[in-house]
């Protein structure tokens, strides 16, 4: 039996993440409404320099980026739920919000929802995928955007 549960760390930065409970829960319905099951998800927000080393020492890429995933589910399972790792560069995502001209909390949560949908099998390294990707994330932060309380 696998443990159901979304928790949020904080790696060499101050913690500052608000609305824990309803980001969870949020995440929680996005795996949910893509016909999975949740497992154990850790989101670690982290700077720009561990995010860079993860980069170099696991993918060979040697620039920034603002989240890296990592799929821990077993494959063999049938059904397996929804498990991995998703890192997050505050540092990126707080660029990227003023690049995009939204707030960090908007940001903070499409580069959440944009790991949990790599997590749940979609990928961007396509256009047609990117295309795929952006939609669902639209999607899912209108369903939060809409569960304000």
């Amino acid at each position: 039996m696998s443990v159901s549960q979304i928790r949020f760390f904080f790696e060499d930065i101050p913690d500052t993440l608000r609305a824990r409970r309803k980001l969870r829960q949020w995440l929680f319905q996005v795996i949910s409404l893509e016909g999975k099951e949740t497992g154990a998800i850790n989101v670690v927000f982290c700077s720009d320099a561990v995010l860079l080393q993860m980069n170099k020492a696991y993918l060979n890429h040697d620039t920034l980026t603002d989240v890296i995933t990592f799929d821990l589910a077993e494959p063999d399972q049938p059904g397996h739920p929804v498990q991995g790792e998703i890192y997050i560069s505050l540092e990126r995502v707080k660029e990227n919000a003023a690049k995009f001209k939204v707030s960090v909390a908007a940001e903070t949560q499409r580069v959440m929802v944009h790991g949990v949908l790599h997590l749940l099998g979609f990928n961007d390294g396509k256009p047609s995928q990117r295309l795929i990707m952006k939609e669902k994330e639209d999607f899912y932060l209108s369903l939060l955007a809409n569960n304000r309380d």
